[in-house]
């Protein structure tokens, strides 16, 4: 295993020196000059980001109270006004504004289609957590570099005592294992606790005690880190497959808004969601209390065993059943 190390140690640096080869050029404007920049956001913090143009070049955008941001209106014209969060890396946007003492540009107008957004936002929710991941690997990196380090010295001042120093590189040893099983279990999640709320016949509406049990779960959540939550919805058989299916679907989506608008659940923490119909029936369509079983939708909270250490599933299955 310590063999292995120094290779992982090599690897993490190569990367580090990769990036900084690829440093892209950076445009200083002109005080007072206005500017109209196309491009895509490679960067973003509260007050500025980070436009590239198609030649590669970046520019830094600076965003106040008095700037317009809006989606790009249709035929008629006009356009939505847009908050500067919504602004995501990987968005096809156009700068308009001047160049201020500091050679970035002070905008006052930035303009971006609604489907650009969409896609941007959609790539930025799949990024995030990836991101998160790698910053967790290169922090674990860090803490092996240091017991080996460590584990370096102990055996370097161990010459009266290779016993005690044996043993203690053993339990370095086992650190050092454990720590590398933890960066390999970053993608494995595993299921944390389970949720079922019930509807009513041809509905998607969620009732009181189905929006208690969502907000158990949206609690549950915030004790956690590394989490994903899976949600799928089910009718009963009454009706067509086609419009079951549609059903479901609707259903799913219902508890997806409430854990996004109600809780500000991020939506890249909402994982799998998928309406199945009447497929995967729990109870029995011919009967009236397995039917109500049938019309639910399924919540499972998932956590990584990589962040999330002695991780167990504890299932709070609530039913909400209404015939």
């Amino acid at each position: 295993m310590l063999k292995k190390l120094p290779a992982l140690l090599l690897a993490l640096a190569i990367g580090v020196t990769a990036a900084f080869a690829q440093e892209t050029q950076i445009r200083t404007l002109t005080d007072g000059q206005k500017y109209k920049i196309k491009g895509v956001v490679v960067a973003k913090d509260d007050t500025s980001f980070t436009v590239r143009d198609v030649t590669g070049v970046d520019t830094r955008v600076l965003i106040s109270q008095a700037t317009s941001i809006k989606t790009k209106g249709g035929i008629f014209g006009g356009g939505d006004k847009t908050p500067m969060n919504a602004i995501v890396r990987g968005l096809n946007l156009e700068v308009e504004g001047r160049g201020d003492s500091s050679g970035s540009l002070s905008a006052t107008k930035v303009r971006f289609g609604k489907t650009d957004l969409a896609v941007a936002q959609s790539i930025e929710s799949r990024v995030k957590p990836t991101e998160d991941r790698l910053t967790v690997t290169e922090q674990n990196a860090e803490r092996v570099s240091g017991q080996i380090d460590e584990l370096m010295a102990i055996s370097n001042a161990a010459k009266g005592g290779a016993k005690a120093a044996q043993d203690t590189a053993d339990a370095a040893i086992q650190g050092v294992n454990a720590t590398n099983q933890r960066i390999s279990s970053l993608d494995d999640y595993v299921v944390q606790s389970t949720a079922t709320v019930n509807f009513k016949t041809g509905s998607a509406v969620l009732s009181q005690e189905a929006k208690t049990t969502l907000d158990q779960v949206a609690q549950a959540s915030m004790t956690l880190k590394g989490y994903v939550i899976e949600i799928t919805g089910f009718t009963d058989a009454t009706g067509s497959v086609q419009k079951n299916k549609a059903l479901s679907k609707r259903r799913a989506q219902a508890v997806i808004d409430y854990l996004v608008e109600t809780h500000n659940i991020p939506l890249r923490r909402i994982g799998t969601s998928y309406g199945f119909g009447e497929n995967q029936a729990v109870g029995d369509n011919t009967t009236t209390d397995g039917r109500a079983q049938n019309r639910r939708v399924e919540v499972k909270l998932l956590v990584s065993r990589g962040i999330n250490q002695n991780v167990e599933i504890r299932p709070t299955t609530t039913d909400d059943n209404e015939k």
